[in-house]
């Protein structure tokens, strides 16, 4: 069954939207911290946001995760030597926060620890906060990274650390 209030979030957000909520000083701050984490242990971040869904999309049902999970693919997250790439999706229409984990990773973080930090950050965006809730979430990512996958001598950067917008 169609939810037609979602249906109208995601039917008219303009494409545009995304630029309201993360400026170009967010942006640059956003890529900052994912380069600095990355320091810290031998994981990949990478930030991806999506104003929408495509209708085709939405009339499906179409949940955040499963358009995550697509985008996980479609960005390569999975594409790194140690299979430690995590992905911090942000659909905006939904305000709906997944994160989504590679193997190598995911193998030895709880499903909930990264339901916590997408719980923290959705509720930085009810509060119109977008900077300081991805922040906020990249730095509780990265705490969980250096646990399980702490820096080793050979830590080269596998994944672009700019935010990526994701045009349906």
């Amino acid at each position: 069954m169609v939810n037609f209030s979602r249906w109208a979030k995601h039917l008219f957000m303009p494409p545009w939207a995304w630029r309201r909520a993360f400026p170009q000083a967010a942006l640059d701050a956003i890529e900052s911290a994912i380069r600095q984490s990355e320091t810290r242990h031998n994981g990949e971040i990478r930030f991806a946001i999506e104003t929408s869904l495509a209708p085709a999309q939405v009339w499906r049902g179409m949940s955040g995760r499963e358009r995550a999970i697509e985008i996980f693919s479609e960005l390569r997250v999975w594409d790194t030597e140690h299979n430690s790439g995590v992905l911090i999706y942000l659909l905006l229409a939904d305000h709906d926060i997944e994160i989504v984990a590679d193997r190598g990773i995911a193998a030895q973080v709880e499903q909930s620890a990264w339901e916590a930090v997408a719980q923290a950050m959705e509720a930085a965006f009810r509060q119109g906060e977008f900077e300081r809730g991805v922040l906020d979430g990249i730095e509780q990512v990265s705490a969980l990274l250096a646990v399980h996958v702490p820096p080793q001598d050979r830590n080269p950067n596998e994944l672009a650390n700019r935010p990526a917008i994701i045009r349906s």
